[in-house]
């Protein structure tokens, strides 16, 4: 297909605003498909920070990692990514290259679980403020359960919100899907 999908677009993003031996958080770990794709991007020489409430979301990354054996130093943190700068170390915050969330509920997990845009918010603000120059955050918005829809919103309002001196915001979405389809904001830090 010549048009991306929603993650394959998200994946692209990332990639090239990271790099090999860059900083990477993944914001909601979930299953780890984004977590292993950030651990490929900056390779043996980087870091990944993962983030997820669930315990069963975090074990399941440790196997995909291991499944796929790869190098990057990972490290996942069983809290919700509106902590994610505290438990970044000091040395990491102002250098992070991309941060991924995939916001939702856990796929085959608990679907009374999920993200909320009060939380989602303090983590995209917290986000601006470890993202290096040059960085993107990308957000995958799944809008089809309940509260899907107000999360996009508020990210939508939030992404509308930053000073374009500062950042540049992209909405990337499928207008003719008639199912819920994700909703992808991506935002990159300018240069100061």
């Amino acid at each position: 297909m010549v048009i991306p999908s929603i993650l394959e677009q998200a994946h692209a993003l990332a990639g090239r605003a990271v790099g090999e031996g860059g900083i990477a958080v993944d914001a909601t770990v979930g299953n780890g498909h984004d977590t292993a794709f950030l651990a490929r991007a900056v390779g043996a020489g980087g870091a990944v920070v993962g983030f997820d409430v669930q315990e069963e979301a975090l074990i399941e990354t440790r196997h995909r990692l291991e499944r796929e054996a790869l190098s990057a130093p990972v490290r996942l943190v069983h809290a919700g990514h509106q902590t994610l700068a505290r438990h970044l170390e000091e040395t990491e915050r102002g250098r992070v290259g991309a941060i991924m969330f995939n916001l939702g509920y856990l796929p085959g997990g608990d679907h009374s679980v999920a993200t909320r845009p009060e939380t989602t918010r303090q983590a995209l603000d917290a986000g601006t403020e470890v993202l290096r120059p040059g960085g993107v955050i990308t957000v995958v918005a799944y809008t089809g359960h309940e509260g899907g829809d107000d999360e996009a919103e508020a990210v939508e309002a939030w992404a509308s919100a930053l000073p374009q001196a500062q950042f540049r915001a992209l909405s990337y979405r499928f207008p003719n899907w008639s199912n819920d389809p994700p909703r992808l904001f991506a935002v990159e830090k300018r240069d100061a």
